[in-house]
């Protein structure tokens, strides 16, 4: 069989020193980087530390910690931007081990003797499915954040037509905040900029502030972000006190510049 070229390393796993000698010898010469480990403790170490890892080979009788508890202790670490497939070694074949190990997200398994060539095949299809999960993830996250930019942009089409349609609608904002006196430096503020900034001054979490807006957190965070650039503040502390009725003295501080 061809040599893989792969820059993706396979964390092999086993309790057994010559075992996992043996596997990485064999890998390595097959054009694959391994990273050995002889104890589940130390894979989760390595998996942690080197994220270049995108495939394991583990045994799943080990001590303290079996190959499928490996596996899943590794989802944790791993999350949900961070993808990798498993293939599972045993030396007894037991069909509840097999299911139990399927439904935890291990994609392969083989019997202990292993054939070599058929786990270079079976190491060959999961490089192929890591790279179509790590597109699938490339593509989730590219489609959030364009969605993230509509959302922001439609926002923005709202405040501009508000402000077509009431010129004076920023002052009529103003004015709603009653007893409490807007410093001159806010006036720069777009109207939903400032519905942002005197929610933020009410005490208001990002996602409080979503809910009541009727927009998404994130695109609080964008509007908290400008707001906080536009004010020269340093974070949302300042921007409560300059927003805060019963702290008048330490809101001229805050706003002077």
């Amino acid at each position: 069989m061809d040599k893989l070229n792969s820059a993706v390393k396979v964390l092999v796993v086993d309790d057994q020193p010559l075992i996992v000698e043996e596997l990485c010898e064999f890998l390595e010469s097959s054009g694959l980087r391994c990273v050995p480990c002889e104890s589940s403790q130390q894979a989760l170490t390595r998996f942690s530390e080197d994220t270049e890892i995108g495939l394991v080979l583990c045994d799943l009788h080990m001590p303290e910690m079996d190959g499928i508890e490996l596996v899943q202790a590794l989802q944790k670490v791993a999350g949900r931007q961070r993808v990798f497939e498993a293939i599972m070694l045993t030396g007894r074949a037991d069909k509840q081990d097999v299911i139990k190990a399927l439904r935890a997200g291990i994609a392969d398994y083989y019997q202990k003797p292993i054939n070599l060539d058929e786990l270079l095949e079976g190491l060959q299809r999961q490089l192929a499915a890591l790279q179509e999960r790590k597109n699938d993830l490339q593509l989730g996250n590219l489609n959030q954040k364009l969605q993230f930019l509509s959302e922001s942009i439609n926002d923005l089409y709202q405040d501009l037509d508000k402000v077509r349609r009431n010129p004076k609608g920023e002052e009529a904002t103003t004015e709603e905040i009653g007893p409490v006196e807007i410093p001159a430096i806010f006036n720069q503020l777009s109207p939903r900029q400032l519905d942002v900034a005197k929610l933020v001054g009410k005490g208001q979490t990002n996602y409080q502030i979503a809910c009541e807006l009727g927009i998404t957190e994130n695109t609080v965070k964008l509007y908290v972000s400008q707001v906080l650039r536009l004010t020269h503040m340093h974070n949302r502390t300042q921007l409560a006190l300059a927003l805060s009725p019963s702290n008048s003295t330490l809101r001229q501080r805050v706003t002077a510049h």
